[in-house]
């Protein structure tokens, strides 16, 4: 099996403090996506830079304390690219991509558009033009996992509060379209939702700190594991873990029949 973990962290070194890497020791993981590692280089540890028996690779932003992707990994890539080669999104470290033999494994923090209309319209351009992006990859030839914070609920299943949310960034008409494009158009699967369709309230990936969300699983479905037919076809199981809280989101895990 060929196990892989998708996790925003909000933070690494909040993260590490709250038990993540620890955690993480138990899991057998052969590729562990990271988002929003709120941390340069410099900032990262020896255990958080390569946490035995995994080594890392990371893209971090220009902005100290913000966003940034990263990639653990216990075999050694043939190919590591940083960024997608447009400054304004490399910029805020978005994007990393390793490569093991014919699998591509990508992590992934798409823009949040909440904070403010600027940042919307931020996330729109990302979409747009990473969409492009997303088909060259698609045609490649390639069997291609992205994991990451898609910052999408897709469906009214993927959140508890889907009528309310109309109108809010995460939730809205263009965003979940342009999901639907990636599924419908380009041909890549929702590797959680097509191994459990019906998963309601178990999809959720991420809960506010407002209020009492996490208590009252008040949540929204915004970690995904996307990927191309061949290897998705390969998914036997695939989990959300919450018995403990690292981050604002839970770590998904998805084991593939795949061997590198």
């Amino acid at each position: 099996m060929l196990r892989i973990i998708s996790a925003n962290l909000n933070g690494i070194r909040s993260a590490t403090s709250k038990g993540f890497l620890d955690w993480l020791a138990k899991q057998d993981a052969d590729i562990v996506c990271l988002q929003e590692l709120k941390a340069q280089g410099p900032d990262l540890s020896d255990q958080m830079r390569n946490p035995a028996p995994l080594n890392g690779w990371f893209h971090c932003a220009e902005k100290k304390g913000y966003s940034g992707v990263g990639i653990y990994s216990r075999h050694t890539p043939d190919r590591v690219v940083e960024g997608l080669g447009i400054a304004d999104i490399d910029a805020e470290g978005r994007y990393l991509q390793l490569d093991f033999g014919a699998l591509s494994v990508i992590s992934l923090y798409l823009p949040s558009g909440s904070s403010s209309e600027d940042r919307l319209q931020i996330k729109f351009s990302f979409m747009e033009r990473f969409l492009p992006h997303l088909a060259a990859l698609r045609a490649s030839g390639r069997e291609v996992v992205i994991c990451g914070d898609w910052n999408i609920a897709h469906k009214e299943i993927d959140l508890k509060n889907w009528k309310s949310n109309q109108k809010n960034s995460g939730f809205l008409p263009e965003e979940r379209a342009w999901l639907s494009r990636l599924f419908d158009e380009q041909g890549w699967v929702d590797v959680y939702r097509g191994l459990y369709p019906d998963a309601g309230e178990a999809c959720y990936t991420w809960w506010s700190n407002r209020g009492q969300a996490w208590a009252k699983n008040v949540g929204w479905r915004l970690d995904y594991q996307i990927a191309t037919s061949g290897i998705a076809e390969k998914a036997k199981a695939a989990a959300v873990y919450k018995e403990e809280r690292f981050s604002d989101h839970a770590p998904l895990t998805v084991d593939y029949d795949w061997v590198l």
